[in-house]
């Protein structure tokens, strides 16, 4: 039986208590979550900007990997890079200094790989959280997916981007981010 739930407490257990792999698949040109607002706009501006907000994140990947879990992350991006993939792909860093494992696949090959155009979550193979977004591209919630059937496809997807994605650095050239910083 499929369950939503809200940004808040109950999607942030979902961090915690998995007990071997989280898995996200982003395929969106842009994200608003409200609390990035600030930093994104200096980084747009090319002003110096600081990530206050994500270190809780950052914290809990590192005491995640420490126990021996992963977080791994692909990120679907058409070229060239939207303005918020940009920012992503810089901010990048902290993410996998930290032990999360971020790989990039253009939207062009993603379509090949019959990947699909949502976002999601995939927790230790076996519970899935399709992601939903508001038209100002912030998150709103997502819906915790029972059938079997449809969480194994959603591993077969994540095999499929893992496959094919490169890791960040492989990623990165001058033609690709033109005027992005390189990290």
């Amino acid at each position: 039986m499929n369950r939503y739930i809200e940004p808040g407490p109950e999607f942030g257990q979902l961090f915690r208590a998995f007990e071997h792999t989280a898995f996200r698949l982003e395929v969106r040109a842009t994200y608003a979550p409200p609390y990035e607002r600030e930093s994104y706009e200096k980084f747009l501006a090319g002003e110096p900007y600081e990530l206050p907000w994500m270190q809780d994140w950052l914290s809990m990947v590192r005491e995640a990997t420490a126990e021996g879990r992963r977080f791994m992350r692909v990120r679907v991006v058409s070229l060239p890079l939207s303005d918020y993939n940009r920012w992503s792909y810089v901010i990048a860093q902290h993410n996998i200094a930290a032990g999360e494992d971020i790989r990039y696949i253009t939207h062009e090959s993603a379509q090949e790989a019959g990947l699909p155009d949502s976002d999601y979550w995939l927790f230790d193979s076996r519970q899935l959280l399709r992601m939903e977004f508001g038209e100002d591209n912030r998150f709103v919630g997502g819906e915790l997916i029972g059938d079997s059937a449809e969480i194994v496809q959603h591993n077969y997807w994540r095999d499929v981007a893992w496959h094919h994605a490169v890791r960040r650095d492989e990623f990165a050239t001058a033609e690709q981010f033109g005027r992005a910083q390189r990290s």
